[in-house]
C-alpha cells in the first residue's frame, strides 16, 4: 500500500470564506432563536411559553425547554456545536413525531413547521460544523487539534 504525503494547508477562497460566514451566522441565528423558545418556557419572558407552562422537571416539556435553552446557546456561542446542535436536532425530531405527528401527516398540518425547520437545520449545523465566529475554533487553535 503506497502512502501519500499530507496535502499542504491552503488558505481558503472567497467562495470558502463566505461559506464559513454564512454558515457562522445562520448558526448564531438558530441558536439565539432556539434558546428564546427554552427561556420563553422555563422563565415565561419573551411572550411565555406556547401552551401550559411545565412544571419543574415534568417530561418532556420541563426536559424540552433546558435542551432548548441550553443547547441553543452553545450552538449561538459555537462550543460543543457539532454536538449541541446534534442534540437540538433529535429533540426537534422527537417533538415532532410525538406531539404533531399525530394531528396530521405533514407540518402545515400538523403544526410542526418550527419543530421540523429546526430539526433539519440543526443536523444541517451538525453536518458542517460551526462555520466563522465560533469558541470551538478559538479552542481547537489553542490546543492544536484540527478544526471541525
Amino acid at each position: 500500500m503506497q502512502r501519500t504525503a499530507p496535502t499542504p494547508h491552503r488558505t481558503p477562497g472567497p467562495a470558502t470564506q463566505q461559506q464559513a460566514v454564512t454558515l457562522g451566522l445562520f448558526r448564531m441565528v438558530a441558536g439565539l432563536l432556539f434558546a428564546c423558545h427554552g427561556a420563553a418556557t422555563l422563565f415565561d419572558v419573551l411572550g411565555g411559553p406556547h401552551g401550559t407552562a411545565p412544571a419543574v422537571a415534568e417530561w418532556p416539556g420541563w426536559w424540552a425547554a433546558v435542551i432548548q435553552l441550553t443547547g441553543g446557546g452553545l450552538v449561538l456561542l459555537g462550543l460543543g456545536t457539532r454536538s449541541a446542535a446534534m442534540l437540538c436536532s433529535g429533540s426537534m425530531a422527537y417533538a415532532y413525531f410525538t406531539v404533531h405527528q399525530e394531528s396530521g401527516l405533514l407540518p402545515i398540518e400538523n403544526g410542526g413547521e418550527p419543530a421540523a425547520l429546526f430539526c433539519w437545520s440543526f443536523l444541517l449545523i451538525a453536518a458542517l460544523g460551526p462555520g466563522r465566529w465560533a469558541l470551538d475554533g478559538t479552542r481547537d487553535r489553542t490546543s492544536g487539534h484540527p478544526e471541525g
